[in-house]
């Protein structure tokens, strides 16, 4: 997997494939941003990588929970969808240090609701190891978009 390349998707278990390849290279502290369109693929592409990082129990959409958790392996992995959320001016301030910090691997759907938020890149250890974007293609077909 070439980061900056896009990469044409033809089915689910692709689109798991390329979040697999992505989680290869990840270590505690990072955050994975993902954007597209509602059934762009964002869940679908987290799962690959939450299993490829150790966990090998179901790994659904958070949009009504907001956030999941799962132990993988030795790093524990946070799965935040924030597609609901308008703001984070009402959210518990440490709502997203819940989730985000240096000892874990976090994937963040819909992360324009934080992308300015301090609590994001703030915490020492943590940084943006990727973007991602996922679009339609076609009825099957999804693009996928890694970049640093």
């Amino acid at each position: 997997m070439t980061a900056g390349t896009t990469h044409e998707s033809t089915s689910p278990a692709a689109t798991e494939a390329l979040g697999a390849e992505l989680a290869a290279r990840l270590r505690p502290g990072d955050v994975v941003l993902l954007y597209g369109e509602m059934g762009a693929g964002k869940t679908t592409f987290v799962r690959g990588a939450v299993r490829a990082l150790g966990h090998d129990g179901p790994v659904t959409s958070p949009t009504y929970t907001i956030a999941r958790r799962y132990e993988a392996g030795p790093v524990p992995v946070a799965h935040l969808d924030l597609h609901r959320l308008t703001s984070l001016d009402d959210e518990d301030p440490a709502f997203l240090a819940d989730h985000v910090g240096p000892d874990a691997i976090a994937f963040l759907e819909w992360p324009q609701i934080a992308e300015d938020a301090e609590q994001l890149t703030g915490p020492a250890g943590v940084r943006i190891a990727a973007h991602v974007h996922l679009g339609h293609s076609g009825p099957e077909r999804r693009s996928v978009r890694i970049e640093p």
